[in-house]
């Protein structure tokens, strides 16, 4: 396992995918007024604390051969909520990607559906469902190159939720805040069980000044199929 700390980083959207975020941001902006996607309204903090936080994870999996770039890649985007990453990294690889966007909340697979025609994202779907559930249908499981989650659950239940997606060899890309060394030491044992093994932690700061953590993490066997177990054991009595 590398730990890499970068420092601050920014990313620079094209003129194209300029104009398409904002009008992203137009569609998820009228859809808060009905529907919880983003306590963040400001559309200039939304760039900064959306755009770019799902943007930096896809460029350091590239740039460090990770998902090699110009390779194609079937990819989850676990609890995407409003869309995050997996709108972002639709728009950046809508020619290489297929994307699953999977959200238990009805109301906001609409959205995403809705946001996914607006982009003519052609190569991305929306996917209602609980992750524990579509985990063990044979459908879903072990059928992705990359599952991401940016998500503030803990290490050891994110593992439980993405990596019976992935085939043997995939990568799972958790996006986290602040670096917390313990939550990663209390991930041992749930690595040892779901078949992974963290490969590479990026730290790095947003443009704004925030901390986030990348964790690399390759799915190196098959899991038993009593995993992932139900939501409350995953949340209650976590690996």
């Amino acid at each position: 396992m590398r730990t890499q700390d970068i420092g601050a980083r920014d990313y620079a959207f094209d003129a194209e995918t300029t104009e398409k975020l904002a009008v992203l941001t137009r569609l998820m902006l009228d859809y808060n007024k009905r529907i919880n996607l983003t306590r963040i309204t400001v559309p200039e903090e939304i760039l900064a604390k959306h755009y770019k936080d799902s943007a930096i994870p896809l460029e350091l999996l590239r740039e460090n051969d990770i998902v090699p770039r110009g390779t194609s890649a079937k990819v989850i985007d676990v609890g995407s909520g409003a869309g995050f990453p997996g709108l972002v990294w639709g728009l950046l690889e809508q020619n290489l990607f297929d994307l699953t966007l999977l959200d238990s909340q009805k109301n906001r697979v609409i959205y995403l559906e809705q946001a996914i025609n607006t982009l003519k994202l052609e190569r991305t779907k929306a996917l209602h469902g609980r992750a524990e559930q579509l985990g063990t249908d044979t459908i879903y499981r072990e059928r992705f190159d990359v599952a991401a989650a940016r998500a503030v659950a803990n290490l050891s239940a994110l593992c439980e939720y993405c990596l019976p997606f992935l085939k043997i060899g995939g990568v799972f890309a958790a996006m986290k805040g602040v670096y917390k060394e313990e939550e990663i030491a209390a991930s041992t044992n749930a690595l040892a069980l779901l078949g992974g093994e963290i490969e590479r932690i990026f730290r790095y700061t947003l443009p704004a000044g925030d901390e986030r953590t990348l964790i690399v993490i390759r799915k190196k066997a098959s899991i038993n199929k009593k995993y992932p177990r139900q939501r409350v054991s995953i949340t209650k009595n976590p690996l």
